[in-house]
């Protein structure tokens, strides 16, 4: 298998009416859920991660084959997946946003975390609350009708950093900064002499089909860096990180 990330998207239309899919003890969890949102969103995530495996794999996606794939929680809350009741020889991560969930895949030895977001205004104490003081800089320096879409991708990539860390929103967010914008970040596939702003600006407009671009997350007290990827669309802002810097995410064809 080729050392990447692998992901997939899937939408509340894309999953079954029944429950055949689930294993025993998965579908016991779903049926103690109460809050329409909460099941729903469990089982959407359960869903786009057990297909994505599967795609991973190279099984089809049918419920005679996901019902012996299991996605269970670690002790620091981040899903582990299991076959047939062993330990899967890889690494997963998933989010759920709005009806969309996304699950990304990786080979065992990578660790992984990956975010979805809506893109929406957030008030000004969010930023000063959860943000550096670099990227508060960086927000207050773009033009406000593109401010949405980068606190939301700066945030975004904050929580995949936080997932693969396997630590959730126990850590402070300022202890970790996210860099979109140097020569490394969005501006290293856009036009020459673009200023780091100018390149956030750009690459925001652009649309998805510009595929995937590169950020990086520092978490300076834990000394650890993660190279990531994240993409936006009119919406949304996916973002992926991993503790290896790897090619371009790629996205993974369920057979069914």
């Amino acid at each position: 298998m080729l050392m990447s990330i692998f992901w997939l998207q899937q939408t509340m239309a894309d999953a079954p009416i029944d429950n055949a899919w689930l294993c025993a003890h998965e579908a016991r969890c779903l049926s103690g859920m109460k809050f329409a949102k909460r099941f729903n969103d469990w089982r959407l995530g359960r869903w786009t991660a057990k297909c994505a495996i599967a795609a991973y794999l190279g099984w089809r996606v049918e419920s005679s084959v996901l019902v012996h794939i299991e996605i269970r929680p670690a002790t620091s809350g981040a899903p582990e997946a299991f076959i047939a009741g062993q330990r899967a020889a890889l690494g997963v991560s998933l989010s759920h946003c709005g009806g969309r969930a996304i699950a990304a895949v990786v080979p065992s030895e990578v660790v992984v975390g990956c975010d979805l977001e809506a893109i929406e205004p957030r008030l000004d104490a969010f930023v000063s609350d959860y943000f550096t003081t670099e990227e508060q800089l960086l927000v207050e320096n773009v033009p406000a009708p593109f401010r949405p879409a980068l606190v939301t991708l700066l945030w975004s990539a904050k929580e995949s950093a936080l997932k693969a860390l396997g630590q959730g929103l126990r850590l402070d967010t300022r202890s970790i900064s996210v860099n979109v914008g140097n020569g490394q970040g969005i501006s290293s596939h856009l036009p020459a002499g673009l200023t780091s702003v100018q390149a956030i600006q750009h690459a925001l407009c652009e649309p998805e089909q510009a595929g995937w671009r590169v950020l990086q997350v520092s978490c300076g007290h834990r000394g650890r860096t993660f190279y990531g990827w994240w993409q936006a669309n009119s919406d949304l802002v996916r973002t992926l990180v991993t503790d290896a810097p790897l090619p371009p995410p790629s996205l993974l064809n369920p057979q069914l």
